[in-house]
């Protein structure tokens, strides 16, 4: 259910696989990668928490928001990419970011740009996205 059209069936299923983590209650394989990522923001903890403030409600950057659901979304892709080794090399290029940063998850926020820009594009042109554009970004970060 996470890779729905519907955002809040989407945001539900974070808001259902934080809840079950926070009351113990098994996991699925994709509940257990949500909590973990969430785990990883306290600062979106206390949101998590308050599903009906924040179930529906939009955030816009224009006043300066980050949308917690994208940010987690983002990881939970990045994390995704990295356990299919797809698009190739992007295992070397994290190893490199991750290295240089010195943290695993300083690395996927550095690929969050790359990745936010092609997605992006994509939707703009109505296209696919390019992988090759996507990897040009990210080696550019790699410097």
């Amino acid at each position: 259910m996470l890779f729905s059209q519907d955002r809040n069936q989407m945001r539900q299923f974070f808001f259902d696989s934080w809840q079950k983590h926070n009351q113990g209650q098994p996991l699925e394989p994709l509940e257990t990668l949500i909590a973990a990522v969430i785990q990883q923001h306290p600062e979106y903890h206390r949101l998590l928490d308050d599903r009906e403030a924040c179930l529906t409600r939009d955030y816009l950057p224009e006043n300066g928001e980050t949308n917690p659901f994208l940010h987690l979304g983002m990881h939970i892709a990045i994390q995704e990419q990295l356990a299919t080794g797809r698009p190739a090399g992007i295992i070397e290029i994290h190893d490199t970011l991750r290295r240089q940063l010195q943290s695993e998850h300083e690395a996927e926020h550095a690929m969050m740009d790359c990745l936010a820009e092609m997605m992006w594009r994509a939707q703009r042109d109505q296209a696919p996205p390019d992988e090759d554009d996507y990897l040009r970004c990210l080696r550019r970060k790699c410097r």
